[in-house]
């Protein structure tokens, strides 16, 4: 015969706040790393101009991670500033539009990057 102390406990979507904390971390790394790969180039002898920045970029390669870092930058920030209106802004509606427009940005502004990155 079992005996039933109590009933457990459960907790919704307390997986969520692992997720995004480890989620801050993993982008935050690999923004480090681009950081560490982009400054390695620029600081190599020679002019920086334009025809250093252009050569940089140009590589596949090197557009690729760029794309990478900028998704990641986009989700880092996300993240985090929605966390900010959540923890911050109590009215559902002015939080909502506050993350919805939040999201419109950072949407436009990683499109707006990575259109930039292409042309090169």
């Amino acid at each position: 015969m079992a005996i039933n102390y109590g009933s457990k406990r459960l907790v919704v979507g307390a997986g969520y706040g692992f997720r995004d904390w480890l989620a801050q971390r993993v982008t935050a790394v690999l923004m480090a790393l681009f950081t560490v790969v982009v400054l390695a180039q620029v600081l190599m002898p020679g002019e920086i101009g334009y025809d250093k920045w252009a050569g940089i970029f140009s590589a596949q390669w090197m557009k690729v991670l760029t794309f990478v870092v900028i998704l990641s930058l986009a989700y880092h920030a996300w993240v985090g500033v929605r966390d900010i209106w959540m923890d911050y802004v109590k009215p559902v509606g002015l939080r909502l539009v506050l993350q919805v427009f939040s999201i419109v940005w950072l949407v436009g502004c990683a499109g707006w990057a990575i259109q930039v990155l292409w042309r090169l």
